[in-house]
């Protein structure tokens, strides 16, 4: 098959965001949210997830669309990203959220401040590019986009959560995709069952907010939709400074497997109502804690 400079890129972007996620074999790759979150229209991911299919990484499934088939295939990567690798990503998100990096800067100025190479800096780049926080500027240079920098916005995000994803679950056209839920709530017991230990921070990060994203779908609501992942995009810098500790995460991660059990037994009236509790009791442990005492990424 034919294929031009476009979809090979985003097919490198994808499988960045497959590892950057951690994303399991069987988990499914929506092309509308791939290509919000590539701000590129649909058909080009298209034929990007028609790429990896032919290298053996995705594989499309008999009702149409595309799943994960086996993460290690990703050219270049065996296995989700080493504590290293992580280390400049996490440090380049602290420092943009203390606002000691520029709106716009260039890969040389970034090699330099982070003593990285070329190609290590372009997987880093490729990888923030796809989790919405930096744009290539035309010809030259990167431009970060808006993210939440303070408690009182962080504070705001969860009131707003609050009120869309209780009653996302009660929409009149929730259609439940068991098969999305099943996935993400054997991610969250493989994290209750120590894989919480090993995971990277950001990798955590994304786990827990595609439980939410992928309950949220269910509802058919596109403002409710487009609403939690422009919050999950803007607040996840200062998520990973306010992050809980391991011990506390591995209640919440308790509490997503009761809420997918909730639901796939269609008990939805309870799933809202537990949906609240959770947001409202994470939300503050979350707001509470003072991250000057914890160690910066």
């Amino acid at each position: 098959m034919e294929t031009t400079p476009l979809p090979q890129k985003l097919a490198v972007q994808i499988g960045d965001l497959i590892r950057a996620g951690g994303a399991a074999a069987g988990t499914r790759l929506p092309e509308r949210k791939l290509a919000e979150q590539l701000r590129v229209s649909r058909s080009p991911v298209r034929r990007a997830l028609r790429i990896l299919a032919g290298q053996g990484v995705v594989g499309a499934t008999a009702g149409g669309g595309f799943v994960v088939l086996a993460p290690e295939a990703i050219p270049g990567v065996a296995g989700p990203p080493a504590a290293e690798d992580d280390a400049p990503y996490l440090r380049i998100a602290a420092d943009r959220l203390d606002g000691l990096l520029p709106d716009r800067v260039t890969e040389t100025a970034l090699m330099r401040r982070y003593d990285l190479t070329r190609p290590r800096l372009g997987a880093i780049l490729r990888r923030i590019a796809a989790e919405g926080w930096i744009e290539r500027l035309p010809g030259h240079g990167w431009a970060f986009l808006p993210v939440l920098t303070s408690l009182q916005a962080y504070a705001d995000s969860y009131r707003f959560r609050l009120v869309i994803e209780p009653a996302a679950i009660l929409e009149p056209g929730f259609v439940l995709d068991r098969a999305a839920v099943a996935a993400c709530r054997a991610e969250q017991q493989a994290l209750v069952d120590g894989e919480i230990r090993r995971v990277s921070t950001a990798a955590l990060f994304d786990l827990n907010s595609r439980f939410h994203e992928v309950v949220i779908a269910c509802s058919g609501n596109t403002f409710f939709v487009d609403g939690l992942r422009r919050i999950d995009r803007l607040r996840r810098l200062i998520e990973y400074r306010q992050s809980l500790d391991r011990d506390r995460a591995v209640v919440r991660c308790r509490e997503h497997v009761r809420l997918a059990d909730l639901l796939l037994a269609g008990r939805r009236d309870e799933a809202s109502a537990f949906m609240r509790e959770h947001l409202a009791s994470v939300g503050v442990e979350k707001i509470l804690e003072k991250p000057e005492s914890r160690p910066r990424p």
